[in-house]
């Protein structure tokens, strides 16, 4: 049986009405659009190579195992495969409201978790194609080696034939019970076993595992006192708002050898200016201020590129809004960063990861929700980097020319960035809570602001010319006293 590993079930768990955990993406390409069976034709020839997508989840009973992967006996790919259009113009403000409801929508649990959606009327004859897939069945790093199953490196590529499909029978529920208990008495020990030196070289592991976190309670307890930007947290709706901006790396490259630390750091330093802009809108930004994101850091070794599941941990980075000078920001940043690359060194992630093969699934669920629940009083926000191909894509012999990504939002966590790179271009894709950011364009403009901010910082570009003083009709009338006012 193909059991859901302790990180993908966690993800699966953590689902709920207003929390989809699908990760999606938008590429856009050039015209003309291909038709929807020439894209159905080409989908099932690929398919074989991810047998994952014609595989739904299957609970297990009474939760007393982590959930299955099974074959689904009754899979239509004509279900998955949308095919819609904008009206025109077809503007790139169109189709991120069109992605936003879409990427917004829960995947059917019933059913394999993915979507794509064909989308035609772009103006100056592009098209494009809005993804979808749930997180529990692939992390980043995967996910761009599976995309690129239906792209090519030419435009002439050629492509199979689609082949039959007979799918596996599904087992029973008594058989799924069995498997499950016999799981569960002898993972641990399996567990033990593969870690080489069973029990005592394990106890050995989380002691050593120990002493490293013990250096790592300065940075804890930093965070624990420093003032965070709560009023960027809090429930999340059913709707989301989306937008997205970019950059040229023949930008941030000059930022980094002139100010130093890396792309990353520059990157993160640019989202601090978008988040600062946004509090200061808002009324909201104080001295010592931080935003604190969550930045998921891919685990997987190069021998596991491939592999269906979820290599991952994070850090927790303190984006500080309230400094006013870009270049000290870009420190604090970069300071941070270091440190958690040492800490990534001192601690091993991956066993930690492991350890979730001794946790009893319910647990598992409760012990995800609830963390889920918690990190809206330690994070606000969510920045993922995940990194793209290098040289031009193909689809059906049409080249992408930009791919931005999409980034759940959970657990009170009301806005993710999802930074996509490709060819000399790097994206950035805002999620964001609907209710809680109707200004999520001023994060957007701000993230742009901050990249300009450095570029004067480095001396790569002239500062921007002040904005010219409103007209007398523009400006606002001077507020009349009360005594005036009776």
């Amino acid at each position: 049986m193909d059991r859901m590993s302790p990180t993908d079930a966690g993800f699966y768990f953590a689902e709920s009405e207003n929390t989809p955990l699908h990760v999606g993406s938008v590429a856009v390409f050039e015209g003309p659009a291909p038709t929807y069976g020439e894209v159905i034709r080409l989908l099932l020839s690929k398919l074989p190579l991810v047998p994952r997508y014609r595989q739904r989840v299957r609970p297990v009973p009474l939760q007393l195992g982590r959930p299955l992967w099974v074959d689904d006996p009754h899979f239509q790919i004509l279900y998955h495969v949308r095919h819609t259009a904008v009206p025109s113009p077809g503007t790139d403000e169109q189709l991120r409201n069109l992605a936003g409801r879409v990427l917004g929508q829960r995947l059917d649990l019933a059913k394999p978790l993915w979507e794509l959606w064909l989308v035609e009327g772009l103006e100056n004859g592009r098209w494009a194609i809005i993804s979808k897939v749930h997180h529990c069945m692939i992390d980043g790093v995967a996910g761009t080696d599976l995309m690129q199953l239906m792209f090519d490196i030419t435009p002439d590529a050629k492509h199979t034939d689609p082949q039959d499909w007979t799918p596996q029978r599904s087992p029973s529920s008594a058989e799924v019970v069995a498997g499950a208990v016999q799981d569960a008495l002898s993972q641990p020990l399996r567990q033990l076993a593969t870690g080489g030196g069973g029990i005592g070289e394990a106890a050995r592991t989380v002691l050593g595992t120990g002493r490293s976190l013990v250096k790592t309670l300065p940075t804890v307890a930093r965070q624990l006192t420093t003032p965070i930007a709560r009023s960027l947290s809090g429930p999340i709706g059913p709707h989301r708002r989306w937008a997205w901006t970019e950059a040229e790396f023949d930008e941030l490259k000059p930022i980094r050898t002139a100010l130093g630390g890396t792309v990353n750091d520059v990157v993160l330093a640019a989202i601090t200016t978008g988040f600062r802009d946004l509090l200061e809108r808002r009324g909201s930004l104080r001295d010592g201020l931080v935003v604190r994101s969550m930045v998921p850091v891919s685990m997987r070794q190069e021998n596991e590129r491939g592999k269906l599941d979820n290599r991952i941990s994070a850090v927790f980075v303190d984006l500080p809004v309230a400094e006013p000078d870009p270049v000290a920001r870009l420190e604090s940043v970069r300071r941070q960063m270091d440190e958690y690359k040492k800490m990534m060194e001192l601690v091993d992630a991956r066993s930690i990861i492991a350890m979730g093969d001794f946790v009893a699934p319910t647990l598992l669920s409760l012990g995800v929700r609830a963390a889920l629940g918690a990190s809206q009083f330690y994070s606000q926000a969510v920045t993922t980097n995940v990194p793209g191909p290098r040289v031009p894509l193909y689809v059906l012999g049409r080249r992408m020319n930009s791919a931005h990504a999409y980034v759940p939002i959970a657990g009170g966590t009301r806005v993710s960035i999802g930074i996509f790179s490709y060819l000399n271009t790097m994206t950035f894709g805002i999620n964001a809570d609907f209710d809680g950011f109707p200004d999520v364009d001023v994060l957007s403009a701000g993230i742009r602001r901050g990249i300009d901010e450095l570029k004067v910082a480095a001396g790569t570009a002239e500062p921007a010319a002040a904005p010219a003083a409103p007209a007398a009709a523009e400006r606002p009338a001077p507020k009349r006293k009360k005594a005036a006012a009776r």
